[in-house]
């Protein structure tokens, strides 16, 4: 008579160390592991998740595991065995989540997160257009002397004072971030919009297209100001960012 031994490996529904355990799935998520519990008993699936733990104890070592238990109604005394047991395996349980409102209940007792965070969709930034519309320009870092002239299609803009006997003759308009004591012709093609700014506005003579400025006979100095043409006549007025 022939006797067979049986493997315990050949036995109906066991499963090799080799094998997936479909009814335990775990992922990678922001705050630590997910660990999603499939059909089956607590206490096997517990046992099963434990099993695994201690045969990769270094992937698991100091993990934050949050549990998904599905429908399962979990009371406090089942999940903080688990989380005891968790602890002495140095796992810290954060999260239980549930659609059970009595194991979502347990854990919020149990100081237990209910909830994934959900991640924030990334924001789009968009790249600021840097081909802003402009307009030719030619800018003069210097004090213009007497004996100076400046001419050009474009505007002009001084970064220092214009003295007196100093020229300056433009198409477009014309910024003295200085004291404008010399002659200016802005608008010099018959372009009547446009302007000439100063912080002093002392010109010796001032011209905006065909029109010349005639200053009142005793001009008090108000401080920065603005030369344009207002009905047919050149006026000056205080200066602001707003030209009108």
């Amino acid at each position: 008579m022939i006797t067979r031994t049986t493997n315990p490996d050949e036995r109906p529904g066991y499963k090799t160390g080799n094998e997936k355990d479909t009814a335990i799935t775990i992922k990678g998520i922001r705050e630590g592991l997910l660990v999603t519990l499939g059909e089956g008993d607590w206490d096997t699936l517990q046992e099963r998740l434990l099993k695994q733990i201690e045969e990769k104890g270094t992937f698991f070592r100091g993990a934050r595991l949050a549990l998904d238990v599905g429908n399962r109604i979990l009371h406090a005394a089942q999940m903080g065995a688990l989380r005891d047991r968790l602890s002495d395996r140095e796992i810290s349980l954060w999260a239980v989540i549930s659609h059970s409102p009595v194991t979502e209940q347990t854990a919020q007792v149990l100081g237990l997160a209910t909830r994934l965070s959900t991640p924030k969709p990334e924001r789009v930034v968009r790249p600021m257009d840097t081909q802003l519309p402009g307009e030719d320009a030619i800018l003069i870092q210097r004090t213009l002397r007497s004996g100076f002239r400046v001419s050009t299609h474009g505007h002009v803009v001084v970064i220092g004072d214009v003295n007196p006997g100093a020229e300056i003759i433009a198409d477009g308009n014309v910024v003295v971030w200085g004291r404008l004591r010399g002659t200016v012709h802005a608008g010099a093609q018959g372009n009547e919009h446009c302007v000439v700014c100063a912080l002093e506005m002392s010109p010796t003579q001032l011209r905006i297209a065909n029109l010349f400025y005639v200053p009142p006979i005793k001009k008090k100095n108000k401080g920065a100001e603005i030369a344009r043409i207002v009905k047919n006549e050149i006026i000056t007025e205080i200066w602001n960012t707003k030209v009108k």
